[in-house]
């Protein structure tokens, strides 16, 4: 009886140790076409990431990336880790933070109000919001403004595919097992954009990221990857 006990703690031991090699070496692989991936693409867009960036400078002054302190994950004490996020600037210089800040409180609070886009669908957004340039509202409906996040991803702050990187002030307002979204690296994209993006309660988004952190694979990557490619050239939730 205890040699059969003894060779089925060593048969656990050696699942989880399998288990961990796998994951050690999806981690390695996914870093590996992170980098590759993303270089590509920021060659291949160079040209018109130039044609947005001239654009957004002659349609209303101020610097052409926005920089923000994003949430990368979770340190020993709880406490967030932060680094500088990237995008195409698509409000005007200095915008008031604070509507924002109103609104992600409502809406992770179960308070968030639907609005219909342009095609008359209900989305978690904030509505005619007057921050947002003229040429903000093309590259964000066209997520263009998301370009140079691949500078992020070659950094190794993000990943192409994950949950979106959090503001600190809306992991204040977190329950705590939305936490959960956050002991993954954040990504580009990820099951919540290909899914349902801003169609969804913050609840439902967060289960999403949760289920991507508990299940994510090399091939589950690529299928993301895959379907937001439609997802993103439908400009199915995007503002």
């Amino acid at each position: 009886m205890a040699m059969e006990f003894t060779r089925s703690s060593q048969s656990v031991y050696l699942l989880r140790v399998q288990e961990s090699l796998s994951h050690r070496l999806y981690l390695v692989t996914k870093r590996i076409l992170d980098v590759v991936i993303a270089g590509i693409a920021l060659v291949l867009a160079a040209p018109l990431m130039l044609v947005v960036g001239l654009a957004i400078k002659l349609d209303s002054p101020g610097p052409v990336l926005f920089k923000q302190q994003r949430v990368k994950g979770l340190g020993p004490d709880g406490k967030p880790i932060l680094f500088t996020f990237y995008k195409f600037r698509s409000m005007y210089h200095n915008a008031d933070s604070s509507v924002h800040q109103k609104f992600m409180s409502d809406f992770i609070n179960g308070n968030g109000r639907l609005h219909k886009d342009g095609n008359g669908k209900a989305m978690y957004k904030l509505a005619a919001d007057r921050r947002v340039t003229r040429v903000g509202r093309f590259i964000r409906k066209t997520s263009l403004d998301e370009l140079p996040q691949l500078i992020n991803v070659i950094k190794g702050d993000m990943s192409l595919v994950g949950p979106r990187p959090a503001i600190p002030y809306e992991v204040e307002q977190y329950k705590e097992w939305h936490k959960r979204r956050l002991l993954v690296t954040p990504g580009i994209t990820g099951l919540w954009q290909v899914k349902g993006r801003s169609s969804v309660t913050f609840d439902e988004m967060v289960r999403w990221d949760i289920e991507y952190a508990e299940d994510r694979s090399l091939g589950m990557d690529l299928r993301i990857l895959l379907q937001t490619i439609p997802a993103v050239l439908s400009g199915k939730g995007a503002a």
